[in-house]
């Protein structure tokens, strides 16, 4: 199961202050140095964290994955068709979240995610569609040939019974199943950390796991490259 870290609280810090540090591009060629296989930013149309000088020069500098997740929005399609990112990941978004909050509704949103699909293709870029474990968001997926989906892992990470959090690690399970029948590649991500990715490795199917807050909390007290090389032997 490979692992890819988000960068994107890395910058949040940075613009607390409105000053160039800590720059997340350099935490992301640390990560990479520690051994990750890819690194996630999610560019987002308010630029909270990462903008676009991070994603461009993040292109420029690393030999590992880049993973732009976005929104569906004609200006960051633009900018990724531009950029040229391995993989794209489309989420959905609100100004008002704090952090993307749940899957996209691939169904009530699909002649608009095909057209963002088609344009990307067409420059070579795959595309994951960050969704729950739904066997219909699934199909719909698969229909408009999405590579990927990424599983939205927040409710099981933040399940407050181990009964609440078996139902969703089942769903989790038959997600797996059903998108690899479908020829989908499947990620996870939102809410892992140290102590609940460990069940995710006995679940056959997923490729890669996305993790961003916990690693870089961890790192503030540890340093980046024990964080990151300390999730690393969780994954393999």
């Amino acid at each position: 199961m490979r692992f890819s870290l988000n960068v994107d609280h890395i910058a949040t810090l940075r613009n607390a202050r409105g000053e160039g540090q800590p720059d997340p591009v350099t935490a992301a060629l640390i990560a990479e140095q520690a051994g990750v296989d890819g690194i996630v930013v999610h560019l987002r149309e308010d630029r909270r964290h990462i903008n676009e000088r991070d994603v461009r020069l993040l292109r420029e500098l690393l030999s590992t994955k880049l993973d732009l997740e976005m929104a569906a929005t004609d200006e960051i399609i633009k900018i990724a068709c531009d950029v040229g990112p391995e993989l794209s990941t489309i989420v959905p978004e609100r100004r008002q979240e704090l952090t993307t909050e749940g899957g996209i509704n691939v169904i009530d949103n699909i002649a608009r995610l095909k057209d963002a699909i088609i344009d990307l293709h067409k420059f070579e870029i795959e595309v994951s569609l960050f969704i729950e474990p739904i066997i219909d968001q699934i199909d719909a997926a698969a229909s408009i040939d999405s590579d990927y989906i990424e599983i939205h892992t927040g409710i099981f990470a933040n399940s407050v019974s181990e009964e609440e959090q078996f139902d969703e690690l089942e769903k989790i399970r038959i997600a797996v199943k059903h998108a690899k029948k479908l020829g989908l590649g499947v990620n996870a991500g939102h809410g892992l950390d140290y102590n609940n990715i460990k069940i995710f490795r006995e679940i056959q199917g997923i490729d890669e796991v996305s993790i961003g807050h916990s690693v870089i909390a961890r790192a503030l007290y540890t340093g980046l490259k024990e964080a990151v090389q300390d999730m690393i032997r969780l994954t393999k």
